[in-house]
């Protein structure tokens, strides 16, 4: 695929021109070095689907999930207030983003301090587009793998989002096996309600020691992940059993990237 530029909002304004959709990155999909992988291979699905995008870029702050969860509700409506005037300032209507942390606040958090917009979730988005028939992944990229799926809880219990990311996956030639705890049993990874940003507590077993043993079990070349935070989680369960060679954590997006060949 040849190198393509990612257009802020500012850019396409000052350029007289409009955005179609608003990629909202996040903090993991900006900063963190494995989450940025995700961003480009979305960014690469999105272009390579026509699709006209725009981030904010510099503009975007934390959506305030981590402050909200860890109980400063205060801080987190500063840092939304924030958020909302810059996406209000540009009329955006509608936004995707890889983060199941920033699609909840951004869907169910926002509205009540006027941010209304339509929001999705990334793994949503490819699935529309893989209906459509403006993407195609029918191919040998994962022919003979195994791959498991892990739900992210607030893709999954907070917004009953479970079928989009396993239509992906059935559409690449690989098999898709449920780990015990799966859907609205899932199991969390741990990171979630600011549990990531903080020591853990007392107890026998980490908990995302405990979720990649389930995914384990099932002797999964992949284990497909939706989420940022999940993958992070994921990964040092992989690494506590030394199996980062057997087993990848990858984003749905990044296999279907794969599948595209991007």
């Amino acid at each position: 695929m040849t190198d393509f530029k990612v257009q802020t909002l500012a850019e396409l304004m000052a350029a007289g021109e409009e955005a179609e959709i608003l990629f909202w990155v996040g903090c993991a999909g900006s900063f963190d070095e494995r989450a940025q992988k995700i961003t480009k291979a979305f960014a690469k699905i999105l272009h390579h689907a026509g699709i006209k995008f725009a981030i904010l870029g510099t503009e975007e702050a934390c959506t305030g999930d981590p402050a909200k969860r860890a109980g400063n509700e205060f801080l987190f409506q500063m840092m939304a207030m924030q958020n909302i005037a810059t996406l209000n300032g540009y009329g955006v209507k509608k936004i995707v983003t890889a983060c199941p942390h920033c699609f909840n606040t951004l869907k169910n958090e926002y509205p009540a301090l006027g941010g209304e917009y339509e929001v999705l979730h990334h793994t949503t988005l490819i699935n529309q587009l893989l209906n459509e028939g403006k993407l195609n992944i029918q191919g040998g990229a994962f022919k003979g793998k195994t791959i498991t799926y892990h739900d992210s809880c607030y893709l999954g219990r907070s917004n009953d989002i479970y079928e989009a990311p396993r239509e992906i996956i059935s559409k690449l030639d690989a098999a898709l096996v449920e780990m015990k705890r799966s859907k609205a049993n899932g199991l969390c990874c741990g990171a979630g309600g600011a549990q990531m940003f903080k020591e853990a507590e007392h107890g026998a077993k980490e908990v995302n020691v405990e979720r990649i043993d389930d995914a384990l079990e099932l002797q999964p070349n992949v284990v497909a992940s939706a989420c940022p935070f999940c993958m992070t989680m994921l990964r040092d369960g992989v690494k506590h059993y030394n199996k980062e060679e057997e087993v990848q954590v990858l984003d749905v997006a990044e296999l279907v990237a794969t599948a595209l060949d991007l």
